[in-house]
């Protein structure tokens, strides 16, 4: 099907159209070989709250944006390369049901379908795009994905230290790294993570620290690999003492690699 739309004029006329819905803010979106294969809408969870989004599906890349007016005007647009998709179902819960999670290198995001069925269309045409375009260019799935932030509602205390309540002067902040809700004091810290920024995120302290320690590792395995290098050109290595670890380092109450989107168990029992 795709090859057979692939530089029609019916294609050509659907991407000019989704092209004007965006406007000025968007950007252009007709490519040779590139085709519209469907669309819908899909409900977002966000920080805030969950919301409406517009889904375009093609060929090649994933865009989404913000409803304006249904068919006429969108805005907020994204373009999310197919390549670097991975999707994931996940289970209902109260509020959301069909629900299933786009995980990317750089932003991963639950959406939830109106009807299982709707979930059942979407998954399959985006697998099948997917596993095309891969075998297209070669590449091998994505490995590493964005952690998806947690919503504000689902905990009304820090998932750190568990102990500062949120108010409206306390406010709530993300770890770009683990995606869990935080206080102040327990994300004080920034890190440069060039896959998602080129500016150093806001982290907890306890992926601050897992993400130093990361870093002091691959230092010393570069290290460790010039040092070959370096005795055959007459250069001894300095010495040098890698054992300290921070005093404050203690048994956090969320572990790091707990699965929230993936447990069964309902938001609020966490903090019951």
């Amino acid at each position: 099907m795709v090859d057979h739309l692939a530089n029609t004029e019916i294609n050509s006329q659907r991407i000019a159209a989704v092209e004007n819905c965006f406007g000025a803010s968007g950007q252009p979106l007709a490519l040779p070989g590139r085709v519209l294969l469907g669309e819908g809408i899909l409900t977002k969870e966000c920080r805030k709250k969950p919301k409406p989004r517009i889904f375009f599906l093609f060929n090649d890349i994933l865009v989404y944006g913000s409803i304006i007016i249904n068919k006429r005007k969108y805005n907020s647009q994204h373009i999310i390369p197919l390549e670097d998709v991975t999707l994931e179902t996940l289970p209902d819960t109260l509020q959301m049901k069909n629900r299933w999670m786009i995980k990317t290198s750089k932003k991963s995001f639950v959406v939830s379908a109106a009807s299982l069925t709707e979930r059942k269309e979407w998954i399959s045409h985006l697998e099948e795009c997917i596993k095309h375009l891969l075998t297209k260019t070669g590449r091998q799935p994505c490995r590493e994905h964005a952690a998806p932030w947690i919503p504000d509602k689902a905990t009304d205390i820090c998932m750190r230290c568990t102990q500062t309540k949120f108010s409206t002067l306390t406010r709530r902040h993300h770890c770009r790294k683990c995606g869990f809700v935080v206080c102040a004091d327990c994300s004080r810290q920034r890190f440069l993570m060039p896959r998602l920024s080129p500016k150093p995120l806001r982290v907890c302290n306890l992926c601050y620290r897992q993400l130093l320690a990361e870093k002091k590792k691959e230092a010393e395995a570069d290290r460790r690999q010039a040092e070959p290098i370096r005795s055959a050109m007459g250069y001894e290595p300095s010495s040098g003492d890698d054992s300290d670890k921070s005093d404050d380092e203690k048994a956090e109450q969320w572990p790091a690699d707990t699965e929230f989107y993936t447990s069964e168990v309902s938001w609020s029992s966490f903090h019951s």
